[in-house]
């Protein structure tokens, strides 16, 4: 025998909506640049015994409170906290180079900081996504740019990064040809959004992308392995 219907009525879920609701209340507002070496540490599958350091671009605050590192990682700037999977990386937490100290919470001060800066330029909601916020790239990170899966590819310098506010975060580059004074600054006329231009994008460290260009035979494997489409 079943069990017995509840007399109240049913309450229908909509799991789209709790979706993105939850997705809204990790949207970024706010960017603060980390500028005293701080890192995040992460492992691989491929090397489990391993522990690896990649230096942090920046912090953000996100519309739930929380303040999360930030990283250019495969095709986005990333929060440390998504990455989860062995495969392309799992955080295990950030790291201070000079104390070799290892922890969970992002430091008081970049927390501080981050609630302080979006009280003082509070942003008013409206229905055009607008520019919020931009920082320089202070870490070397290239960008290999394609525009279809069978043309050139090219790789180029990231200049800066832009938050909009609806979120999200994209790339500045240069159109070298465009560029009137040297070096290239943020404001600079030369400078474009990445994905306005770009059908694929992915963010490598100064030394993997000098690699690349190097045309190291390893390098390019493993490369040809994550951008490639998989037949």
């Amino acid at each position: 025998m079943g069990a017995p219907l509840s007399p109240r009525s049913a309450q229908v879920i909509d799991l789209d909506s709790v979706r993105q609701r939850q997705l809204a209340q990790k949207t970024l507002v706010r960017l603060a640049p980390e500028l005293d070496g701080l890192e995040m540490v992460y492992q691989l599958a491929s090397d489990p015994d391993s522990y690896y350091g990649m230096p942090l671009l920046a912090w953000g605050l996100r519309e739930d409170g929380h303040v999360v590192g930030l990283v250019p990682w495969m095709e986005q700037l990333t929060d440390c906290h998504e990455l989860h999977r062995y495969e392309d990386g799992r955080f295990i937490g950030y790291r201070d180079p000079e104390t070799e100290e290892i922890f969970s919470s992002p430091p008081d001060h970049k927390a501080d900081e981050l609630a302080s800066a979006a009280e003082y330029f509070e942003y008013e909601p409206s229905g055009d996504i607008t520019l919020i916020q931009q920082l320089p790239d202070t870490l070397g990170t290239h960008a290999l740019c394609m525009n279809q899966p069978d043309s050139p590819w090219h790789m180029k310098p990231v200049y800066g990064w832009r938050l909009y506010s609806d979120g999200s975060v994209d790339a500045l580059l240069a159109d070298e040809d465009k560029a009137k004074m040297t070096p290239i600054l943020l404001g600079d006329d030369c400078l474009y959004s990445a994905k306005t231009i770009h059908q694929s994008v992915y963010f490598f460290q100064r030394h993997i992308a000098n690699r690349i260009l190097e045309e190291d035979p390893a390098t390019l494997d493993a490369l040809a392995m994550v951008v490639l489409p998989q037949k």
